[in-house]
């Protein structure tokens, strides 16, 4: 099955959804939708009973691509009052019932690392890089982060990356509890659908239960937390340090910023 740039594959209760932009894996909103649509296309499955997210090619998910000018065009045409139709879609993921392990190599970037945070789970080779950059970009974080990466790894840590913009490696996000496995990126596939196995070998209603118990209330705070960060990030995107900062990201060099 297809849905836009994301295949999907069914076998022994467990759906394999890769998304498949390598080698970077940019997303957009069309991306989103796609994995939106197939996680609500398994939800209605009864065969499906877990999902592992993955991704084709070097690198998870390196956020946006802010070299490509149609999608700079298209945040350039958002108003306040229209929102970000990228969140209405990333809210679609966090809604959906059944659980979902992403196996992460390479780089989780931004609201590629927003991506990352959804499941339920994640399991992660030691040379994945996950990184909340936006300071470094002028900008604010998105993708909900600033609520879920705090209920992972705790306000403090969550505190360090958002301050700083650093990036931290599989072996540390293994210590800090983002990663729950961690394994050699030529087991990384077979560790995710293993972890999904062992979930789908188990009672299906009962396992829904309990992940509903367990994320209640989850996409209304992903709403209201988007429907923040949005705000800020639509009048952080209007500044001098946010156009200076995509330049010096785009020329890997630190950011001249003067507070206009």
């Amino acid at each position: 099955m297809r849905y836009g740039d994301v295949e999907v594959s069914l076998s022994n209760h467990v759906a394999l959804v890769e998304i498949q932009r390598p080698p970077n894996n940019f997303f957009d909103t069309a991306l989103i939708n796609a994995l939106g649509d197939a996680f609500e296309a398994l939800d209605e499955d009864v065969d499906c009973r877990a999902l592992v997210l993955a991704a084709d090619g070097k690198h998870f998910c390196a956020g946006a691509n802010f070299g490509d000018r149609s999608q700079q065009d298209d945040r350039d045409t958002r108003t306040q009052e229209s929102g970000n139709p990228l969140y209405t879609a990333a809210v679609r993921l966090f809604a959906c019932k059944k659980p979902v392990v992403a196996a992460i190599q390479g780089a989780a970037v931004g609201g590629g690392f927003g991506l990352a945070v959804m499941p339920d789970f994640r399991v992660a080779s030691p040379s994945a890089r996950f990184t909340a950059n936006f300071v470094k970009l002028g900008f604010h974080p998105g993708f909900a982060l600033t609520y879920t990466l705090p209920r992972l790894i705790g306000q403090q840590r969550a505190n360090l990356m958002f301050y700083t913009g650093r990036r931290i490696n599989g072996e540390t996000a293994y210590e800090w509890g983002l990663a729950d496995l961690l394994v050699d990126e030529d087991e990384l596939r077979g560790a995710a659908l293993g972890l999904a196995a062992e979930i789908a070998e188990n009672a299906p209603l009962a396992v829904t239960s309990v992940r509903a118990t367990m994320r209640q209330g989850l996409a209304d705070a992903v709403k209201a937390q988007t429907d923040h960060e949005f705000i800020e990030q639509f009048r952080l995107q209007k500044t001098e340090d946010h156009k200076e900062g995509v330049r010096a990201v785009a020329e890997r060099r630190p950011g001249n910023f003067t507070g206009r």
